[in-house]
């Protein structure tokens, strides 16, 4: 008969479970724990820090949309107007990414504009759109 430890470790040794587990990084087998992902401090380091090198980079991506398509509100709208109508291909030509936006309200009459910070625009119909800014 076995005792506790020489059937766990009969057990381990002959279940190709344990034996198939490879680090995420650098696919050397892994001994240990059962839940046991990476085989080194190491490895587990270069794991996380390339998600957060990852996250980070959609996000610079991200913002920098949202400051090209606040860039092009802000100049279509001029320094003195509160509000300005525009044909939408006038966006188009100047590359607006109507996709990204930080937020949007829709008003009472069930209209929805979409905001970049202080600045919003709201589509009339399939041509025209709508140019505001925000009041303080």
């Amino acid at each position: 008969m076995f005792n506790r430890s020489e059937r766990i470790a009969y057990i381990y040794s002959n279940s190709s479970y344990y034996m198939d587990r490879k680090c995420k990084i650098c696919e050397k087998p892994l001994k240990g724990r059962t839940d046991k992902i990476f085989c080194s401090t190491y490895c587990k380091n270069q794991y996380h820090k390339h998600l957060r090198y990852a996250s980070k980079q959609a996000a610079i991506e991200i913002n920098g949309y949202l400051k090209r398509n606040y860039s092009i509100l802000s100049e279509l709208l001029g320094k003195n107007k509160s509000q300005i109508k525009i044909y939408r291909n006038v966006l188009e030509k100047k590359k607006f990414r109507f996709m990204y936006h930080t937020h949007f309200h829709i008003n009472s009459q069930k209209k929805m504009f979409h905001y970049i910070y202080d600045l919003a625009w709201m589509e009339f119909s399939d041509d025209e759109i709508l140019i505001i800014k925000k009041r303080k």
